[in-house]
């Protein structure tokens, strides 16, 4: 495995300025689960201290409900993701804050922290409840990515098998829904939703959305990536695509060798009663047994994003801690330094690299919660809703 770039004193200039912000990071859950403190260094691809030194500014922290487990409960399961997010900026209070809005994300930056934004990945989790959604707005929540795989019924997603109760788009409540975030200040995240919920969100949402953690479909024709119309629409409307590091979406060989890995006996054999625990232990083996994607593969999926959006509209969304592995070179959050690197190589100056590692995401914040509102400051729970 050849070693990683080498970063230049231009980009280590650069990334002293913390502009990396990541529109999609799943690690929260191992705090949840495992009790892992993300303001030190820990098992998984993403924690506090490796993200400082790759450049990190913000970050969405994403609370997952994963529907196999917790279908039923996923208001509550996704509460308790939450709690874990606000703890973390209790017990480090130097290096990590939520924030809000822009004003707030100012501040931490301002204080020498990193800025999370709490973000909730799948509709699920507000059973189909729009007081649940204000319960968790007045708790933090400013990012939301509409659906995950699993269909709703208020909108369907990228996956196949949608039964007859499933929309082709966004039902009634799910124009209310995408409204509603409009008014509170959350941002509308449209990855994992199907091409005509899609552009139904975009016609009805009136602030700029993302697509938090989505690849180029002209690349690799994978249901999780989006077409150049999508996103061409999305630019239009003044939202960002966030180019994922997920391998199996940004490379069909990549995809193919996932799939081989995940037929071996030693990844079937995995015995970790903890489904989080599992998952640190697919991510191992992934790692050790797969051959390696190049980087180059991510930069040519930024670089078409950019060719077809144009420069204002790409920015980054990992996935970091929801995949298994990421491509060669960034397989932590170290890695944002080495992606970039190989940009600063392709020919990006120092303008077009700061809107791409963070300035169009942070412009997309900025524009949907404005200056007015607060991040919850304690993680002492709310009464729930009924």
């Amino acid at each position: 495995m050849p070693a990683p770039p080498s970063i230049s004193a231009r980009v280590r200039a650069l990334l002293a300025r913390r502009p990396v912000f990541d529109a999609h990071v799943d690690a929260i859950g191992f705090a949840a689960d495992l009790g892992h403190d993300l303001g030190t260094l820990t098992p998984g691809q993403f924690d506090l201290v490796r993200a400082a030194e790759g450049g990190l500014g913000t970050w969405v922290v994403v609370c997952w409900p994963d529907p196999a487990l917790h279908l039923e409960r996923s208001f509550a399961r996704t509460s308790e993701m939450l709690v874990a997010a606000h703890a973390l900026a209790e017990r480090h209070p130097a290096r990590f804050r939520l924030v809000g809005n822009g004003a707030e994300l100012d501040a931490a930056h301002a204080a020498g922290a990193i800025a999370g934004i709490a973000g909730i990945e799948g509709g699920h989790a507000l059973e189909q409840s729009l007081a649940k959604l204000e319960w968790f707005f007045e708790r933090g929540l400013r990012v939301m990515t509409l659906v995950w795989n699993n269909h709703l019924a208020w909108i369907r997603s990228c996956q196949g098998g949608a039964g007859p109760g499933v929309p082709e788009g966004l039902s009634s409540f799910g124009h209310e829904v995408v409204r509603r975030m409009n008014e509170l200040g959350i941002v509308v995240d449209l990855s994992h939703a199907g091409e005509r919920s899609f552009f139904d969100a975009l016609e009805t949402s009136t602030r700029p959305a993302m697509a938090s953690h989505s690849g180029c479909k002209s690349l690799h024709d994978h249901p999780r990536n989006l077409s150049d119309e999508q996103m061409r629409a999305l630019a239009q409307q003044g939202g960002v695509v966030g180019i994922v590091f997920h391998p199996g979406f940004l490379d069909a060989g990549a995809r193919a060798e996932e799939a081989r890995v995940r037929q071996l006996s030693a990844y079937a054999e995995l015995r970790e009663a903890d489904p989080a625990a599992k998952f640190l232990a697919q991510q191992r083996l992934m790692r050790a047994q797969a051959a390696p994607l190049p980087a180059g593969r991510l930069v040519e999926h930024v670089e078409h994003a950019v060719l077809v959006a144009g420069i204002d509209h790409v920015g980054l969304g990992s996935d970091y801690d929801g995949i298994e592995r990421a491509p060669e070179g960034l397989e932590d959050a170290r890695g944002y330094a080495v992606l970039a690197e190989l940009l600063a190589r392709r020919g990006f100056g120092d303008d077009d690299l700061v809107k791409i590692l963070g300035g169009n995401m942070e412009r997309v914040f900025r524009a949907a919660t404005g200056a007015g509102t607060r991040a919850a400051e304690s993680h002492v729970p709310l009464p729930l809703p009924c």
